[in-house]
């Protein structure tokens, strides 16, 4: 589970929240500037394995290669997220939009995919389109967010991103949930507000080398 994280001020925090990411508008230009940069690099450095990624999908189950999901993004706005697929067709009229422990809805490949995050490459294209940032608060679907209080929904005011603090901590959360009689109660309840609490925190915090440390937060989990 996350570790304790000092609360914030809500009122303090979502009156000068606009303020401080107006002063911090340079960190953001170069935060941009990094995503495009980066994402055309990744692009063009794995795009030869992702197509073999996307072969290999194709011949071990039916359906499309990519997943796209309608997720909520930056001013509350919609997009589709991209990632290979790992899950039988139609899953999500299947079961929860949460996936737990050793989900059946999941494929083969999927389980290596989804542990080794691959899946999320695509989420490059993302990036590139302006869509997302490297680093940001996952972005939810909207069943979700709904829920979300007006404090919380200062998390709608940046980018969504492929990673950030709650992944780091949660890297385990299918596990968790997994190990829930009741997986979705838990991730609303206690799961999802610890997650708003880490990502109200990154907003606080945020600057160009803090997003370079996360980054590379997020490969050594990976490679652990």
């Amino acid at each position: 589970m996350a570790a304790n994280i000092p609360d914030i001020d809500s009122k303090v925090f979502s009156k000068n929240i606009d303020d401080y990411l107006d002063k911090r508008k340079p960190s953001l230009v170069i935060k941009r500037i990094f995503d495009i940069v980066m994402s055309l690099i990744g692009l063009i450095i794995l795009g030869i394995p992702m197509i073999i990624i996307g072969i290999i999908i194709k011949l071990s189950s039916e359906g499309p290669v990519f997943y796209k999901q309608v997720r909520v993004g930056k001013s509350n706005k919609d997009f589709k997220i991209l990632k290979f697929r790992t899950m039988i067709v139609d899953a999500d009229k299947k079961g929860m939009q949460i996936t737990v422990g050793k989900d059946p809805r999941i494929t083969g490949i999927g389980h290596f995919l989804r542990k080794t995050k691959i899946d999320e490459l695509p989420q490059l294209i993302n990036v590139l389109k302006g869509e997302m940032s490297f680093v940001g608060p996952r972005p939810e679907v909207r069943k979700y967010v709904e829920m979300y209080n007006d404090y919380q929904k200062n998390v709608l005011k940046i980018k969504p991103g492929i990673t950030d603090l709650a992944s780091i901590e949660y890297r385990d959360e299918s596990t968790l949930l997994g190990q829930s009689a009741n997986p979705e109660k838990t991730y609303i309840e206690e799961i999802m507000p610890t997650k708003l609490k880490l990502n109200l925190k990154y907003m606080q915090e945020f600057s160009f080398f803090y997003d370079i440390k996360l980054i590379l937060k997020t490969l050594v989990k990976i490679v652990e």
